[in-house]
């Protein structure tokens, strides 16, 4: 979980840094067109082709990873539990039936990702923000408190989701210029504020829900909880890289504020 922290971080360094570089060396280009004007201009002839070829390796390296993980979690958790007794030669054809319709909705939803920002990074940041939160209360909330249960889990999934779906929908809306989005003071704020701040909303929203649920429902049965009770008790027992790891964790939470504050407005204004 640490190593997959500093690896969040790197996009900062990779994507974020390098189009700021970039802005201040060429104006006139336009932000589109930024990377490929980096790549030209500043690489050498032999770096260039090497760039280029690494960018195709891992894009399509990260499409057919997508592509097999989807048409594995449609045969394998949905196709399967209607068709239990199909060959194999059956599921082969539903995994790749599957991988086509996955591509389909990629192709089809090109347009949305226009409609949502003229700039690809923050339309993946402002995507992740409405889809993260919810999950991120049931991993972290889970951990930390006993007492929470599954339809309390499941009550903030659903919930998130629909909160962070029509967020989704009622921003392109905003943007359009849907009448059932900009003539409604609620729904105009609901799409205008800033998709960070939505973000922490969403959270303390699906937190509350999951609490409420939970509150209201049967705890979770002793014997689940104690599997993971006797497992950190081995972990605590065991003194292994604890020392290691708060040090690690320490220095994430130190970078992840530093990088808060050198590109926060109330540093910069």
């Amino acid at each position: 979980t640490i190593f997959a922290g500093f690896l969040k971080i790197l996009p900062v360094f990779i994507l974020v840094l390098p189009g700021l570089a970039g802005a201040v060396l060429f104006r006139e280009v336009a932000p589109n067109e930024m990377y490929a004007t980096m790549i030209d201009r500043l690489l050498p002839a032999g770096v260039k082709g090497l760039v280029v070829a690494a960018l195709l390796a891992a894009l399509m390296s990260s499409l057919s990873s997508v592509f097999n993980s989807s048409s594995t979690l449609v045969v394998m958790d949905f196709y399967r539990r209607f068709r239990p007794e199909a060959p194999e030669k059956e599921l082969v054809r539903a995994g790749q039936a599957a991988t086509v319709g996955v591509v389909v909705i990629g192709v089809l939803w090109l347009p949305f990702i226009g409609m949502m920002s003229n700039q690809l990074y923050v339309y993946l940041q402002s995507v992740q923000a409405y889809i993260s939160p919810p999950i991120a209360v049931v991993f972290l909330l889970g951990l930390l408190w006993r007492r929470l249960n599954g339809p309390g889990a499941l009550t903030a999934l659903i919930a998130g989701f629909v909160l962070g779906a029509v967020r989704f929908v009622a921003e392109i809306g905003l943007k359009v210029g849907w009448g059932w989005v900009k003539d409604s003071r609620v729904m105009s704020f609901y799409a205008g504020i800033n998709f960070l701040h939505f973000a922490v909303l969403l959270f303390l929203v699906s937190a509350g829900m999951f609490v409420t649920v939970s509150l209201l429902t049967r705890p979770p049965p002793a014997e689940k909880m104690n599997v993971f009770a006797v497992e950190a008790q081995e972990i605590a027992a065991s003194g292994a890289g604890d020392r290691f790891n708060a040090g690690l964790s320490i220095l994430l939470g130190a970078i992840i504020v530093a990088l808060w504050l050198v590109f926060s407005p109330m540093v910069f204004h």
